[in-house]
């Protein structure tokens, strides 16, 4: 890569934090002193591939040592320390055990200097440009839709007879049971509106909502139920859905990969858990280790002439979104499937 030129005797700012704040922001959470870390330096390292025009917040619970808070900062992350929120107490055997701590994302509600935000969890890849998720009408809660399928599922009556809304025509819910469970997304990804009376009013719902196998996921899908929207699963593909439902995946057309089915956390992946020597599953993981090792994609500051004029290779993220607002022309709206 070419180094950075700056004309003699000009002089050159650096900005760290520019004047204005964009509206608009990426958002993810993180926990603890383990390697999911390498996750969102990975997110963040694709976000700056696809050339997004927003930031990306970390919000990270306290137990996240300096140390990845220096990494994220260095990778142009905007670090925010958030406290824990736990649900009630109860025996609730949640589907993985470390998904009570997620409750604690609830906390992103809080962040108000931005009017839209897209949440992405750290075991997610962006590998084509989302920014026009944004220009999504404001009032609703848009995700993808999950699947049914999965073992993690065998608690639900969906599980057992074989239900699932990806394919609804295949197994068709009794008649003689009511109306099918309304549409459940993955809270892996989702675009929302942060909002401080939409923050207290889910502390105010979880502190009398028992806590479920999901967590927080049931908990979102509950309280957003009758605003939730869905969109297309490009924008999160669960890997499980490249064995469970192929004939809904256009590979080639998939924006987000989601990594979250045993063993696919490109990160810790061996290879060894089922599906995962699939070759599809392969060249994803090459993917996401592709940006991840690319240090043409690491942060930069940038410097400006006097004159205002751009030498480095990489727009500061929070310049370049206000920039975006300023300039973008509207973007037309992503085609939601149907909710039938």
């Amino acid at each position: 890569m070419a180094p950075e030129l700056v004309a003699a005797g000009v002089n050159t700012i650096e900005f760290s934090k520019p004047a204005v704040v964009p509206s608009r922001a990426y958002v993810t959470f993180l926990a603890g002193n383990g390697d999911y870390v390498k996750g969102v330096v990975g997110l963040a390292k694709g976000l700056r591939k696809v050339k997004s025009a927003y930031p990306l917040v970390v919000a990270v619970l306290p137990d996240v040592p300096e140390e990845h808070r220096r990494i994220l900062e260095d990778q142009g992350c905007i670090v925010r320390e958030i406290e824990p929120v736990y649900p009630p107490e109860s025996q609730t055997q949640f589907a993985m055990a470390y998904y009570v701590i997620n409750y604690s994302k609830l906390r992103i509600w809080e962040f108000v200097e931005y009017s839209k935000m897209i949440y992405l969890d750290g075991d997610i890849q962006v590998f084509d440009n989302i920014d026009h998720l944004f220009d999504l009408e404001d009032g609703h809660f848009y995700a993808v839709m999950d699947c049914f399928c999965e073992k993690t599922w065998s608690h639900t009556l969906q599980y057992k007879i074989g239900y699932c809304q990806q394919c609804p025509e295949k197994v068709k819910w009794p008649a003689e049971m009511g109306n099918p469970p309304a549409l459940y997304f993955n809270a892996g990804m989702f675009v929302f509106e942060p909002s401080l009376s939409t923050y207290e009013n889910l502390l105010k719902t979880l502190r009398i909502t028992p806590p479920t196998p999901f967590a927080e996921q049931d908990f979102l899908n509950m309280f957003f139920r009758d605003i939730y929207k869905p969109i297309p699963n490009v924008y999160n593909l669960v890997l499980a859905m490249l064995w469970r439902h192929p004939d809904k995946v256009e590979l080639d057309q998939v924006k987000v990969v989601h990594y979250c089915a045993a063993g696919s956390k490109p990160w810790r992946y061996t290879g060894k858990e089922e599906n995962m020597q699939r070759q599809d599953i392969k060249e994803l993981v090459k993917k996401w280790w592709d940006i991840y090792n690319d240090e043409s994609l690491n942060y930069k500051k940038i410097v400006v002439q006097n004159e205002g004029a751009v030498e480095s290779g990489a727009l500061q993220p929070l310049i370049a979104a206000a920039m975006n607002e300023a300039n973008a022309p509207p973007l037309k709206y992503v085609a939601a499937p149907s909710a039938a």
